[in-house]
C-alpha cells in the first residue's frame, strides 16, 4: 500500500510538468551590452517567478524594477514569468531557465532558453593557388576560413562588387572540444575568363558581434591570346579623299601585345613610318581592362588607299589574331532597331494573318460560312460535261424518274433534282 502514495506523486509529476509551457524566444543572440527579454508562460496562476541567469538564480517580484534583472510579464496571476536582462555580460554565455511554481502543490515547471553571447571572429583567410598568373580556361579554387566565432560567421563572395553565385560550395562549421567557438570554411571554384583579368576575389565575412565586415581579397590575373571584338572584314567609314584618314581597330590581350601592319608591298612595326611619312603605325594604346586600340594613321587619303586592303597581325605570347581593313568615304549605315514594342507587334499581326489564312482554308474546305451557297454536282459520271444542258420537257415524260422532270431545282447537299411543277389546267 505504501507504493500506492508514490506511485500517485509520478502520475501528478507528469500531468504538472507534461502542460505547455511557452517560452520565448527558445535562442537568442546578442552582444555584450545588449538587452534581452525572456518571456515563460503556462495556462494557469503561479506562485512565483525564479529565473537562473549563468550561474545564478533570481527571483523575480513584479513590483522590483531596480535590480540589473527584473520581472517582465503582465503578473503571476496570468501565469507569466519573464525576465528583462537589461545588460548582457560574457559570462551569461549558455542556457537560461526559469521556474513556474504553481500556487497550489509542490510540482514546479521548469523552461529553458539558449542565448548565445556574440564573441567576434578573428579576421579571415583567403587561401588560393600561389601562382601569380593564370591562363584563360584554367579551373581556379580558393577557401575562405573565418575562425573561432560564437555563432559562427557568415562568409559572402565577391568578384569586384558583383556577388558571386555559381561556383559557391556549402560552407563546413567546425569547432575545437570543449569549445563552443565555431570556425567556418567555404570554397569557390571557377573557370577563368578574360572578363576574370583584373578582378578582385573577396570573400566577406560578417558577423554579430563585429560593427562591420571583414575582407580578405586576391587580385587575379589571367592570360589569354589576342582577341578580335568584330567578326569577318573591318570596314572603316566616313573617311575623305584628300584628308587624313586613321584605321582604328580594338583589340584585347594580355599580356600586351605587338602589332604589325602590311600595306602592300610595306609592312610597318609600330612606332614606325614610311619613307615619306604618308603612313604612320602608332604604338597600341592600352585603354584598361586588357582593350587596345591599335592605329594606322594616313597623311592624305588618296584614291588607291580606298581600293586596297590593310592588314594587321596581333601577336602576344599566346597567340595572334589578323585582321583585314577597308577604307570607305561613305557614312556608316545605319543600323535598323526596333523597340521591344514593335517587335511584339510584329508578331501578332503575322499570327492573326496566319489564324486567317487557316479559316478560309477551313471554310473552303467545309463549305461553310461565306461559301456555303457555292454548292458542287457530285452525281455527274467521269468524262461527262458538267454543263451539258437538260433534255427538253417532252424527252422525259414516261420516265420512271419524275425528278428529272422541268422545274424548280432543289438543293440537297451538293447534288440539285428539279422538283416537278402540277399540270395546270387551261
Amino acid at each position: 500500500m505504501a507504493a500506492l502514495p508514490a506511485l500517485f506523486g509520478l502520475l501528478m509529476a507528469v500531468v504538472v510538468t507534461g502542460q505547455n509551457l511557452d517560452i520565448t524566444p527558445r535562442e537568442a543572440v546578442r552582444r555584450v551590452g545588449d538587452d534581452l527579454t525572456v518571456l515563460c508562460k503556462v495556462p494557469y496562476p503561479i506562485d512565483a517567478c525564479r529565473m537562473t541567469v549563468g550561474t545564478t538564480s533570481y527571483r523575480l517580484i513584479p513590483n522590483n524594477q531596480e535590480e540589473e534583472i527584473v520581472y517582465a510579464g503582465q503578473g503571476l496571476q496570468h501565469g507569466e514569468c519573464g525576465a528583462h536582462i537589461k545588460h548582457i555580460k560574457e559570462e551569461w554565455n549558455g542556457n537560461i531557465s526559469c521556474t513556474l511554481p504553481p500556487q497550489t502543490g509542490q510540482i514546479e515547471v521548469i523552461g529553458t532558453m539558449r542565448l548565445l553571447v556574440a564573441k567576434a571572429p578573428a579576421n579571415p583567410q583567403l587561401i588560393s593557388p600561389p601562382q601569380p598568373a593564370f591562363r584563360e580556361g584554367d579551373g581556379f579554387m580558393a577557401q575562405c576560413i573565418v575562425p573561432n566565432g560564437r555563432p559562427a560567421a557568415k562568409i559572402t563572395w565577391y568578384l569586384d562588387e558583383v556577388q558571386l553565385l555559381a561556383g559557391i560550395h556549402q560552407p563546413v562549421i567546425t569547432s575545437e572540444p570543449g569549445s563552443d567557438l565555431k570556425t567556418i570554411s567555404q570554397n569557390v571554384s571557377r573557370t577563368l575568363a578574360p572578363e576574370d583579368n583584373g578582378q578582385k576575389l573577396v570573400c566577406r565575412a560578417e558577423h554579430e558581434a563585429l560593427d562591420g565586415p571583414r575582407e580578405a581579397a586576391r587580385q587575379l590575373v589571367v592570360h589569354y591570346p589576342p582577341k578580335r571584338l568584330e567578326s569577318g572584314p573591318i570596314t572603316i567609314f566616313g573617311l575623305k579623299l584628300g584628308g587624313e584618314g586613321r584605321l582604328n581597330v580594338t583589340i584585347r590581350a594580355n599580356p600586351a601585345p605587338t602589332t604589325e601592319w602590311t600595306v602592300g608591298d610595306l609592312v610597318l612595326i609600330p612606332p614606325r613610318s614610311n619613307e615619306d611619312g604618308s603612313i604612320t603605325a602608332l604604338e597600341p594604346l592600352h585603354l584598361g581592362g586588357g582593350f587596345y586600340n591599335v592605329t594606322l594613321v594616313l597623311a592624305r587619303v588618296a584614291k588607291e588607299d580606298v581600293e586596297r586592303t590593310y592588314y594587321l597581325r596581333v601577336t602576344n605570347d599566346l597567340g595572334r589574331e589578323e585582321f583585314a581593313v577597308r577604307l570607305s568615304t561613305m557614312d556608316e549605315p545605319a543600323g535598323v532597331e526596333l523597340e521591344t514594342g514593335a517587335i511584339v507587334g510584329i508578331v501578332i499581326a503575322v499570327l492573326i494573318l496566319l489564324i486567317a489564312i487557316i479559316l478560309v482554308v477551313f471554310a473552303k474546305a467545309t463549305g461553310r460560312w461565306f461559301f456555303a451557297g457555292r454548292s458542287h454536282r457530285t452525281d455527274i459520271p467521269d468524262g461527262a460535261d458538267s454543263e451539258a444542258p437538260l433534255p427538253p420537257h417532252d424527252d422525259v415524260k414516261g420516265s420512271e424518274n419524275p425528278s428529272h422532270d422541268h422545274g424548280e431545282y432543289i438543293s440537297n447537299g451538293d447534288t440539285k433534282h428539279p422538283e416537278k411543277k402540277p399540270d395546270t389546267a387551261v
